[in-house]
């Protein structure tokens, strides 16, 4: 692994990256899938910010509130962060180099400064409802108080943090279990809940019902860019695996497309289907506050029974788990990038986790401190999304990889339409 990342590698990374050099090179008999393995893995990291803590109040509300209505827009949100993650990891291939990395060569140094600051605020705020989101989840299955709950998130994720020490391979892993483990929980509530599958497929044809549901799409679309993952998914790549030609660097560009494509895909059948258990469960059923976490909790055994509420807390503990690590991770990435910094990552966990534990402690309503942290999130999109549009489209930087006149032009349209919502979506927070 680079510096700027990791400082140790496995002999499971070794081994892989041997595998997939054998691949680009042409001298390996893998072809298919066997072929495809060592190339996936970072995009299944970068997909955990897709389905944080965040995306389960947002879409249980949509589901509650608009029924089927609203899958449409989540549908078009995964669109938009296919192409957007897609670039962070080219730009990663391209450069050997993480997007921090890129802007502190290329803009001056009171900018960067800034860049690094704002960067680290929106990385703490995204910490806090992952943490606060996982703390929930103990306090629902174990009946821990927030606090205690909220320890142990901290001795999780400081054992999982523990698995980055043995290189990339494994930590790819790790994450990976998380996501099996969120996607096999929303398809057995899928089941239970038996969605009906007209209304379902009524859900993808785009439509509104009225202004609070055009709020609430705002909100999907709007959060769905999350500003960490796009540092971290250019240090995911970067050096990951060695390219000796341009050839070679083409075709690691084109496998890692499925690797983005495969984990953004996953992701979002992953919040449909909150959207639509949601939907099949509360909707015109007169269920105040669905959105909030523990009520969804609370109100899921009268209605699908015991199992279905375990299962939703499992996600959530497992969502809310492996984003915090994540965002750890992204921090580090951002720290090393702008400064050319670092500290030790079990510091880095210490001082991002003591915002969730203030806000425990104080007393203060957890699903309003996740609301306003993806407000303090928003802030940050435009900082990730515009260099990386910048970058990619410059041949000096990505060489052979650089983006398509018509990518390019695309990605300026989801990143207007992206920044514009959120600008939207910020306005109704301060004077709504």
């Amino acid at each position: 692994m680079p510096d700027s990342f990791a400082s140790t590698s496995s002999e499971l990374d070794s081994h892989n990256s041997a595998k997939a050099a054998d691949v680009l090179s042409g001298h390996s008999p893998r072809r298919g899938l066997k072929g495809l393995l060592p190339f996936l893995g970072p995009a299944v990291i970068a997909s955990i910010a897709y389905m944080d803590p965040g995306n389960f109040a947002t879409n249980i509300q949509g589901g509650a509130d608009f029924g089927y209505r609203l899958l449409w827009v989540i549908l078009a949100a995964n669109l938009m962060a296919m192409l957007i993650q897609n670039l962070s990891a080219k730009l990663g291939i391209a450069t050997g180099k993480n997007l921090p990395q890129v802007i502190r060569e290329q803009w001056p140094g009171p900018v960067r400064w800034f860049y690094w600051v704002q960067a680290e605020i929106v990385a703490m705020a995204t910490d806090l409802a992952e943490f606060i989101g996982a703390s929930i989840a103990i306090h629902l299955l174990t009946g821990l108080p927030l606090f205690w709950g909220a320890v142990v998130t901290a001795i999780i994720s400081f054992w999982i943090l523990g698995f980055q020490r043995r290189g990339a391979r494994p930590m790819e892993l790790v994450i990976g279990a998380f996501v099996l483990i969120i996607g096999l929980a929303y398809l057995a509530q899928f089941v239970m809940a038996r969605p009906v599958l007209s209304a379902l497929g009524a859900g993808f044809l785009p439509s509104f019902a009225g202004t609070q549901s055009v709020y609430l799409a705002v909100g999907i679309i709007g959060a769905t860019v999350m500003p960490h993952v796009i540092y971290l998914h250019s240090a995911l790549t970067q050096g990951r695996i060695k390219t000796r030609t341009d050839t070679e660097k083409i075709k690691l560009a084109k496998l890692n497309k499925v690797d983005v494509i495969g984990a953004m895909g996953l992701a979002g059948l992953i919040n449909m289907s909150m959207l639509a258990v949601a939907a099949a469960t509360f909707h015109g059923k007169g269920i105040e506050g669905a959105g909030d976490l523990e009520t969804a909790y609370r109100t899921l055994t009268p209605l699908l029974g015991s199992s279905a509420s375990v299962l939703f807390a499992v996600a959530l503990l497992a969502s809310g788990i492996s984003s915090t690590v994540v965002g750890t991770m992204a921090g580090q990435v951002i720290m090393q990038g702008f400064v050319n910094f670092s500290i030790p990552l079990w510091l880095r966990r210490t001082i991002t986790m003591l915002p969730a534990f203030v806000v425990i402690l104080l007393g203060i309503d957890p699903t309003q401190a996740l609301v306003m942290s993806q407000v303090v999130l928003s802030f940050g999109i435009p900082f990730a999304l515009v260099p990386l549009l910048l970058f990619s489209a410059r041949r000096d930087i990505m060489g052979v990889l650089t983006s398509k006149p018509s990518v390019t032009a695309l990605g300026w349209l989801f990143a207007t339409l992206i920044i514009g919502l959120n600008v939207y979506l910020l306005w109704g927070v301060f004077t709504g």
